[in-house]
């Protein structure tokens, strides 16, 4: 039973560690830094010869399905990223991105 138990709290503590806090920006993201900040740079202001800004009119006017459909699937040279990161981190980042074209 405790070994079940066990498992629950592993499982549910796993969960919790890929949710990020409600305040978290996008640059403040671990994914962001890990996978993303190569290309889009650590601003997310994009880098020359590599990303585009993250922080444009053209990606303001993207939907948040949009977002999450370019990071799963690739677009251009945009590598996909489902199997890479789990859908909860994708959707994290989606949203993340549309937030911060709102300031």
């Amino acid at each position: 039973m405790a070994a079940i138990a066990g498992g629950a709290l592993f499982a549910l503590a796993a969960a919790f560690a890929q949710t990020p806090p409600a305040n978290q920006s996008l640059t403040d993201n671990p994914v962001f830094k890990k996978d993303c900040t190569g290309c889009h740079g650590k601003n997310a202001q994009g880098r020359f010869m590599a990303g585009p800004s993250l922080v444009s009119d053209k990606v303001a006017g993207a939907s948040v399905d949009d977002l999450r459909g370019i990071i799963t699937n690739g677009k251009g040279r945009m590598p996909k990223y489902t199997g890479k990161l789990a859908a909860e981190e994708i959707d994290t980042l989606a949203q993340e991105v549309k937030a911060a074209n709102k300031k």
